[in-house]
């Protein structure tokens, strides 16, 4: 971090929240919008029943799970940066944690959300907590996001106690209801040496707890399809293969935020180039990773070619799912291995670029991960209509899709007002430390 030069009163100047501009308004506007429409939609989906969908007897997990899945994917990487990062004592990371548990936070929120969406009436989800049963893997889901969520966001709040004794202390920079807020949360921070090791040991001990429960998270979610008798998701392989999956969209939704941040703040000093390469860097690992969970997902079943599974293989590699694949695994895998590999790809806007091509590809490739399986079941399809043989989802399904993920940039959007982007206190302690070594 370039922080060497700049004075304690400069880097809180620097890092305190920004009110929002002209085009921050329109931004927060456009993303308000989005989220109406998917309101609406989603106010017609309650009025009329699932029918307003074009998911049907086969096809009856559609675009609502695999966003379900993607955000679950994207919440990964966010707590997990912060804990590895702390525990391993990585110092450069320390201007990205907070970006990354902003992501975790909006993430696991809408992961929550859509699927209540996805049960149809609300009330399901009501009669799944008090009727649930301990023997299937959706509860276990649901108590494994509930804990991640309030560790999440417990790891978002412990560090910024010292952020906000400095918030509340310029509170002319602040507006008088968010000084409130700040009080309300953070008055009880004093900055004495006992608080200090309190808030490092409930930190560390946080850290040590939420990496098992990111692992289970994704390994339960990998469950709901795994133990559901289908070809493509007969496989033992799913655990590893989502996890891999969630490392990899996680650090490409991070990257993003890295640079938009990093261009609309003026953050150049304390997110750099340096920041970039080592994630560029972190990138070509997780998409091998990725890629090596994917040869091993397909080639076992492509090369037996079992009957059940061969219409789907066919489906997906060379039918009408081809081109999305395809897509999927050159945007999101290939072609990000083979620019980041070299230093210029690893620069901040290739690698916004490439970030943007990961999220998009990991999107797509959750989709690839409901749709052909529910298509191709092992007893093959008679007497249906011929709409039972296709899927795509309807506008209203796309509006609350759309609105979901609108949702969550505008939940990353909202934290990125009230909170400092990059930790004040932590920064100001780093270029001391610096100092003092020199």
């Amino acid at each position: 971090m370039e922080t060497s030069t700049i004075s304690d009163d400069k880097i809180i100047q620097d890092l305190l929240p920004q009110k929002f501009g002209k085009a921050g308004k329109i931004w927060v506007g456009i993303l308000l919008t989005i989220c109406a429409v998917g309101v609406f939609a989603y106010y017609r989906q309650l009025r009329y029943g699932l029918a307003v969908t074009n998911m049907r007897d086969y096809v009856s997990w559609g675009i609502y799970i695999s966003n379900f899945v993607f955000f679950v994917a994207i919440s990964l990487v966010g707590s997990l940066i912060t804990a590895i990062f702390r525990l391993a004592g990585v110092k450069w990371g320390a201007p990205l944690t907070r970006i990354a548990e902003m992501i975790a936070v909006a993430g696991i929120i809408f992961a929550s959300i859509i699927i209540i969406v996805d049960m149809g009436s609300p009330e399901r989800f009501y009669f799944l907590i008090l009727h649930g049963r301990i023997q299937s893997p959706i509860i276990w889901d649901v108590i494994v996001i509930t804990t991640y969520f309030f560790i999440s966001l417990l790891l978002l709040y412990y560090p910024l106690l010292p952020d906000l004794k400095i918030l509340i202390h310029f509170k002319e920079k602040t507006s008088p209801g968010l000084h409130k807020f700040y009080t309300y949360i953070g008055s009880f921070w004093k900055g004495t040496h006992k608080q200090y090791l309190l808030s490092k040991s409930a930190i560390n001990v946080l850290c040590i707890a939420i990496i098992p429960v990111a692992f289970t998270i994704h390994t339960v979610t990998s469950w709901l399809f795994a133990t559901t008798y289908r070809p493509g998701w007969d496989s033992t392989n799913f655990g590893a293969y989502f996890i891999a999956g969630a490392f990899l969209v996680g650090a490409g939704s991070v990257v993003v935020a890295m640079y938009i941040f990093r261009k609309w703040y003026h953050l150049e000093k304390y997110i750099t180039e340096d920041h970039f390469d080592k994630m560029g860097r972190i990138l070509v690992l997780l998409c091998l990773l990725y890629l090596y969970f994917n040869v091993n997902e397909f080639l076992t079943p492509f090369f037996k070619m079992k009957e059940s599974e061969a219409g789907y293989l066919n489906d997906l590699f060379s039918g009408s799912f081809a081109p999305i694949f395809w897509f999927a695994i050159l945007t999101g895998i290939i072609i990000p291995v083979i620019v980041l590999l070299f230093k210029k790809g690893r620069k901040p806007l290739p690698m916004f670029i490439i970030g943007i091509m990961v999220v998009v590809g990991a999107w797509f490739k959750r989709y690839l991960i409901v749709t052909p399986t529910l298509l191709h079941p092992f007893m093959p399809m008679h007497d249906v209509p011929e709409s039972y043989h296709h899927y795509f989802p309807s506008w209203e399904e796309w509006a609350i899709t759309l609105g979901s993920l609108a949702g969550t940039m505008l939940v990353i959007t909202l934290l990125a007002r009230i909170f400092p982007i990059i930790p004040i206190e932590e920064t100001i302690v780093e270029q001391h430390h610096y100092h003092h070594i020199k």
